[in-house]
């Protein structure tokens, strides 16, 4: 959304209730190469496991918990009851853009057709079918995850590296539109702020006079990678009229 603050983008996620062969009900695991995501939850309750620097990790997720990770994190929300979170991302249209690679197995990942054939859900379709395809993905994404972190659990760290070269060569040829992406958005939100710093160290307020209100009106529901996701799409907020004021 255009100006919104810090080229950050935000969703609404409620995090999938289908089991998985580990007993356990959530998301798909993956990981974004470019992009840090913030996590406020607004209800229900369960965890999000993790694989970092800092090895295997289970954080609690409850109402009001705040967590948010970088680049790298290899993420998998857990649903307890109902959870349900607001996602905050670094670089908007990144994310949307092909930012996050998914704990596929090793010989998925290691093929770029193969990867895109399991990552992509189907344009069109009833919802029964959509949701199929999407806990096809997220189960072939557990099955990667599960390997992975016992790995992680047994050699430390270390055993991340073969996925993160992985994840870099899925996206690599992603990189040219990404930077157009972020000169447009975040950096330019950046560069704003430091022209209004410029501006005001000279004793100066014009950019004040520009100040605007935007609104945004929600948009429907999809099946994300964790959950069924939400958002908002930008509208014009009409002006109050002067006699109100």
């Amino acid at each position: 959304m255009d100006e919104f603050p810090g080229g950050t983008a935000v969703s609404r996620v409620r995090v999938y209730d289908w089991p998985t062969t580990d007993g356990v009900h959530g998301g798909s695991p993956h990981l974004h190469t470019v992009s840090t995501e913030g996590y406020v939850v607004v209800g229900g309750h369960g965890s999000v496991q993790t694989l970092s620097a800092g090895g295997y990790q289970e954080h609690p997720l409850t109402p009001g918990t705040m967590l948010w990770f970088t680049p790298g994190t290899v993420h998998r929300l857990v649903n307890g009851d109902e959870l349900e979170i607001l996602v905050v991302m670094s670089n908007a249209g990144l994310p949307e853009a092909g930012d996050a690679v998914f704990t596929f197995p090793p010989a998925v990942l290691a093929d770029p057709e193969t990867y895109a054939a399991a990552a992509t859900l189907p344009v069109v379709g009833d919802r029964e079918a959509l949701a199929e395809a999407a806990r096809r993905r997220r189960d072939l994404a557990v099955e990667g995850y599960l390997e992975l972190r016992d790995r992680v659990r047994a050699d430390g760290p270390e055993a991340l590296t073969e996925l993160y070269r992985a994840a870099a060569a899925l996206v690599r040829d992603r990189v040219g539109h990404w930077r157009a992406l972020w000169r447009e958005g975040p950096l330019a939100r950046a560069v704003d702020t430091g022209d209004h710093l410029d501006v005001l160290a000279d004793g100066r307020s014009g950019h004040l006079a520009t100040a605007t209100v935007r609104a945004g009106a929600p948009t429907g529901t999809r099946f994300g990678m964790c959950g069924h996701l939400s958002g908002w799409e930008q509208v014009t907020a009409p002006a109050e009229p002067a006699s109100s004021r």
